[in-house]
C-alpha cells in the first residue's frame, strides 16, 4: 500500500494534542472578541460643533438698556458664526458687559467683550495679560495687542472715549480679530438714529366759492 505512513500516538498523548489547539484557539478567539468590546465601548474623539445662536434679544437689551452705546459687528464675511451671547449687569447698578463668541472662516475662536467696568481691571482680565505686545491699526483706530502664550489667547483692546473697554479675542490670527475689529459699529438706542420726521406740508386754503 502506498502513500503516508501511519503514526499511532498514544491515547494520552493525542488528547494532549487536540485539546491543546482546541484550548488556544479558544484563547484566542475570547482575546479576540474583548478587543473588540474595547474598541466599541471607548470614547473616540470627535470635534466638536457649537450651535450657532441668535443675539438679536441680547443686542436689543444692550441698545435699550445699558448705560453706554454698546458696539456690535455689522457686515461680517462669510464664515463667522456666531455660538455665543451673555449679558452680565444689566439693569443693577454695578457694570454692564456683554460677551458674544464667534467661530471663524478658520474655524477658530473670536469673542467680542465690551463693559464700562474700569478698563485697568476689565482689559487685563480679557487679555489675560497686563503687558501690551504693541499696537495694531484697524480701520483707523489703534488698537493695543496682547498675547497669553500658556492659553494660545491673542487680544486687541481699546478703550472708546466714553470709558467702555471693548476687546476682541480668542485663537483666532490677529487678522481675523482684525476684521472682527473693523466690523464693530456703534448701536445707538432703538430710534435714536432716525432723522426727525419732516414738518408736514401747510394745508392749502380752501378754495373760496363765487357767491351767486
Amino acid at each position: 500500500m502506498s502513500g503516508r505512513g501511519v503514526v499511532y500516538v498514544k491515547p494520552g498523548v493525542y488528547k494532549r494534542l487536540t485539546t491543546g489547539m482546541g484550548g488556544f484557539a479558544l484563547a484566542m478567539g475570547v482575546c479576540l472578541a474583548l478587543v473588540g468590546v474595547v474598541f466599541l465601548l471607548s470614547p473616540r474623539e470627535q470635534k466638536e460643533i457649537l450651535p450657532t445662536v441668535d443675539y438679536t434679544s441680547q443686542l436689543w437689551a444692550m441698545r435699550n438698556q445699558a448705560p453706554f452705546t454698546p458696539v456690535a459687528p455689522e457686515g461680517l464675511p462669510a464664515g463667522w458664526r456666531p455660538t455665543s451671547s451673555r449679558l452680565n449687569g444689566l439693569g443693577g447698578d454695578g457694570p454692564v458687559a456683554w460677551h458674544l463668541g464667534f467661530v471663524t472662516p478658520s474655524d477658530q475662536y473670536a469673542a467680542l467683550e465690551q463693559s464700562n467696568e474700569k478698563a485697568s481691571a476689565y482689559v487685563p482680565r480679557m487679555t489675560n495679560n497686563k503687558n501690551p505686545l504693541g499696537t495694531q491699526e484697524v480701520a483707523g483706530e489703534t488698537w493695543t495687542k496682547y498675547y497669553r502664550k500658556d492659553k494660545k489667547a491673542n487680544s486687541l483692546a481699546r478703550t472708546l472715549p466714553n470709558g467702555v473697554s471693548v476687546v476682541v479675542t480668542g485663537n483666532a490670527p490677529y487678522d481675523e480679530l482684525a476684521v472682527l475689529a473693523a466690523a464693530l459699529k456703534p448701536q445707538p438706542k432703538q430710534g435714536a438714529s432716525l432723522a426727525p420726521a419732516a414738518p408736514a406740508a401747510p394745508a392749502a386754503p380752501a378754495a373760496s366759492t363765487p357767491a351767486n
